[in-house]
């Protein structure tokens, strides 16, 4: 995994799976803030299990919990527009409302959220 520093945020390189469940999060985040200083990670949607989005697995839960207790933002940066699932969907809205958690099409779209909040 390669780390590249934009800004405050240590945006993540490479198509590997990077996170499948509490600790690989944990890792993950741990390695971007000791690597980068940084307080936010981009990730691209495909870095992520793909059981994260079926919220009844109980991945989303999990990671995102891990990434507000360590005090890092994330952002996600993917094509969402497939997932059909009502929950999901409110769950990526909500999500993009608040200031620790976005979902985004583009890493441009996603450096604006992360500068603004």
């Amino acid at each position: 995994m390669i780390f590249e520093k934009k800004e405050n945020a240590a945006v993540i390189s490479g198509g590997e799976i990077l996170i499948t469940d509490g600790a690989s999060a944990v890792e993950l985040l741990a390695s971007a803030r000791y690597e980068t200083g940084c307080s936010a990670i981009i990730l691209r949607k495909e870095q992520l299990d793909e059981s994260f989005f079926r919220l009844s697995s109980g991945l989303a839960g999990e990671v995102l919990q891990k990434f507000v207790n360590y005090q890092m933002r994330l952002a996600i940066v993917g094509d969402f527009s497939h997932y059909t699932s009502k929950p999901l969907k409110d769950f990526i809205y909500e999500s993009n409302q608040g200031t620790h958690v976005g979902f985004w099409s583009t890493e441009e779209e996603a450096l604006d959220w992360l500068r603004r909040n």
